[in-house]
């Protein structure tokens, strides 16, 4: 195919380049040639013969003089086995060392599945984490953020998923990561084995802001087609904090009108684009999605969290190191959970009521009113709760944290105080019921 190339720069601002071009479409690759060498280049917008591409390496020392050839396609990545275990920035660049992947290229951001194609989300993804198997169960094709600030272990919760969920392939997409945990992330996936079934996309804070905005689509694209080929795929995104404060930069290098608090007006319909990837396969596999957001100042009213939270099916709060029950939600563990153990929703509502009850006792103390019998016992019950089940280093089967929560119940209650149906009681309690 004729590649056209232009040797007029009309302006350089910040990292985007503008050309007078013609037959050229929104997404393209372009070649930037230099005196230094070459660069890939993005079409990012088109106004008339106008058309601006943002420059992956950044615009240092290019010149109006330089050379713009167009390639006539958009941004793709390779796709094939010779994937699994391997680490690409977020241009599809080895960073690894390894060797450059070129044959069997797919387009990235493309359209999601038609809804039609989809079927009910219905397979449970264990993860051996008791706060969200047994509490807020991820389901197999379910989008969910996690809700955090700076500081909480995300990074660690997310490697840990990746180590023990029960899918067939990871890819892991990190946006503005800092080195420190891009090596975390590697050097943890190598020590357990994972990272055989697992594919890293990585833009660290010192990569070009560009890369940051193609990971999620690197990712998401290989997810789709290894699940339309019959894999279980679980993708783990971090940041999408990060990756719509590199929309925002981009907005702003581009003079487009900032909506709420400087973010681009199609904040919604990016992170909506990029969620709506998750998908079940009739007959196939599927595609989940876990993707951590930073909360700025743990305000959840930021227009990230905010706009993800209209997306997503429910959320995880991540907390003092520990996924709180109170604001986690899986709106799909009732798709499942009716099915893992006839004791499951009963347990878990029973034990969530019973906690709710011990956060009031604990106000009650901290204000120094006098405690009851009662209050004990839910003191009790709250502390065994909190570095049982809540603590991110317990790791357990579903069963084994359901049968751990009727020890935790009876070592604290009598039977007839758990609010827990008799026949259930009957069945389950661990000591005989006097």
């Amino acid at each position: 195919m004729m590649q056209k190339v232009y040797t007029k720069i009309e302006s350089i601002v910040g990292n985007v380049i503008t050309v007078r071009a013609d037959g050229v479409k929104n997404g393209d690759l372009a070649i930037v040639t230099t005196s230094h060498g070459e660069s890939y280049a993005n079409v990012i917008k088109l106004d008339r013969d106008m058309v601006s591409l943002q420059v992956f390496s950044g615009a240092q020392g290019i010149s109006t003089g330089d050379q713009v050839r167009f390639l006539g396609v958009p941004m793709r990545v390779s796709y094939s086995e010779d994937l699994l275990g391997r680490v690409f920035t977020g241009s599809g660049v080895p960073r690894d060392k390894g060797p450059a992947l070129t044959e069997n290229m797919i387009e990235i951001g493309g359209p999601s599945v038609n809804p039609a194609k989809r079927i009910i989300p219905r397979n449970m993804i264990r993860t051996g984490i008791p706060m969200i198997d047994v509490f807020n169960t991820l389901v197999e094709s379910q989008k969910l953020p996690i809700f955090s600030v700076s500081g909480e272990p995300y990074n660690q919760l997310l490697a840990r998923i990746a180590m023990q969920a029960e899918v067939d392939l990871i890819i892991l997409g990190g946006m503005g990561l800092k080195y420190d945990d891009y090596l975390f992330f590697k050097d943890t996936l190598e020590k357990s084995g994972a990272m055989s079934r697992t594919i890293m996309f990585i833009h660290t804070a010192s990569d070009p802001t560009v890369e940051c905005m193609l990971v999620p689509d690197m990712a998401l694209a290989v997810a789709e087609r290894f699940a339309i080929d019959g894999k279980k795929v679980l993708v783990l995104l971090t940041d999408m904090t990060n990756f719509a404060d590199a929309m925002k930069e981009m907005a702003i290098t581009m003079d487009q009108v900032p909506s709420n608090r400087g973010y681009p007006g199609d904040l919604y319909s990016s992170l909506a684009s990029r969620y709506e990837k998750a998908v079940d396969f009739e007959g196939a596999g599927s595609v989940t999605i876990l993707a951590v957001t930073t909360m700025p100042g743990d305000d959840v009213t930021h227009p990230v969290p905010d706009n993800t939270g209209y997306i997503t099916e429910g959320q995880y709060y991540l907390k003092g190191g520990r996924i709180e029950p109170f604001g986690s939600l899986s709106r799909l563990k009732q798709q499942v959970n009716k099915d893992t153990r006839d004791d499951h929703r009963a347990l878990m509502d029973g034990m969530i009521k019973l906690y709710s009850a011990y956060k009031e006792s604990l106000e009650k103390k901290s204000m120094g009113f006098q405690m009851s019998e009662w209050d004990d016992k839910l003191l009790k019950y709250g502390e065994l709760f909190e570095s049982k089940l809540m603590d991110l280093s317990v790791n357990i089967p579903l069963e084994q944290a359901l049968d751990l929560g009727w020890e935790i119940l009876a070592e604290c209650f009598e039977p007839n105080e758990t609010g827990l149906k008799s026949d259930l009681i009957l069945s389950r309690w661990p000591k005989k019921v006097s």
